[in-house]
């Protein structure tokens, strides 16, 4: 029988310090995108390809590609990767068609879909920890000092960020049930790879520029690799074997609040009041769920 996931339970150990890490890393992936001049798709192709060739050796080494009974979670795990290409694409193109605060607050819904998942599945999530999960996300909407236009092509901005928390909720989702019988270097090296491959349609098609580039703009690209992709995605992967994707997803929420204080000391955007009232409101939410989940 395949091991169910207590959706509120924290995390334990070694899981700790790897998502303070985690929250840290996927916290300087937007003030380093906002810094960098290189299109998105290109940077999304360079920091998945790089991330799935550096952990390919580790990947090799778990045997997993030559058991013949891990093919259906290899594919799988291609799937995923798949799912976190279209994430990306899809955010962006909320920052794009609307306010980054309300794309980025839409995108933030993530857990909100991946605990309807969980429920949709027959896993026990209360009332009470849905209470505590929409708190935290009218905190993110306090931070971000969303302000929803009314005009079609916002509308359709704020599609796109609905959509990029389907996408984020769906990849984590696909990750943790994968990572149960599959080693996570294997799954991040397939995940990384096949969203490496998804997005270069998108270069080619949109004729955008591969290689030349300067010298700081690889340095960034270089940053996103060790902050984003493995301090941040890597690193929430492995804890995923352990923590429910759900759990994982609200604490996520503290991104917003790194990448406001980075935003601010590196890039000189000074962050509202609102900001630490906030970051009260997600640690009130995450406790309330957590709470709801052992009554």
């Amino acid at each position: 029988m395949t091991k169910h996931h207590d959706h509120a339970a924290l995390p334990k150990g070694r899981d700790i310090p790897y998502l303070l890490l985690g929250i840290i890393g996927v916290g300087t992936s937007g003030p380093l995108i906002a810094k960098s001049t290189m299109p998105v798709p290109v940077l999304v192709f360079w920091r998945n390809f790089i991330g799935s060739m550096i952990m390919l050796p580790f990947a090799l080494r778990t045997g997993d590609f030559k058991d013949s009974t891990k093919r259906k979670l290899i594919a799988r795990s291609a799937l995923a990767g798949v799912f976190l290409s279209f994430h990306f694409i899809t955010f962006f193109l909320a920052m794009r068609f609307t306010s980054v605060a309300a794309g980025t607050a839409l995108a933030s819904l993530q857990p909100i879909f991946a605990a309807i998942y969980v429920r949709s599945r027959g896993q026990h999530i209360s009332t009470f920890s849905f209470v505590g999960m929409f708190i935290a996300f009218a905190s993110v909407l306090v931070i971000t000092g969303v302000d929803f236009s009314l005009s079609l092509r916002a509308f359709y901005g704020d599609l796109f960020g609905l959509v990029c928390a389907v996408l984020s909720a769906t990849y984590l989702q696909i990750g943790s049930q994968v990572q149960r019988e599959l080693a996570t270097a294997t799954y991040t090296n397939v995940c990384y790879g096949a969203c490496a491959l998804t997005v270069l349609p998108v270069i080619a098609l949109g004729g955008m520029n591969f290689l030349h580039f300067s010298a700081g703009e690889w340095v960034i690209l270089a940053l996103l690799i060790i902050g984003a992709q493995f301090m941040g995605h890597t690193l929430m992967n492995v804890v995923l074997k352990r923590v429910s994707p759900v759990v994982v997803s609200m604490i996520v929420f503290y991104e917003i609040p790194v990448a406001g204080i980075v935003a601010w000391k590196w890039l000189g955007q000074v962050p509202s009041g609102g900001l630490w009232i906030g970051i009260i409101g997600i640690l009130t939410g995450c406790i309330i769920f957590v709470l709801g989940g052992k009554k």
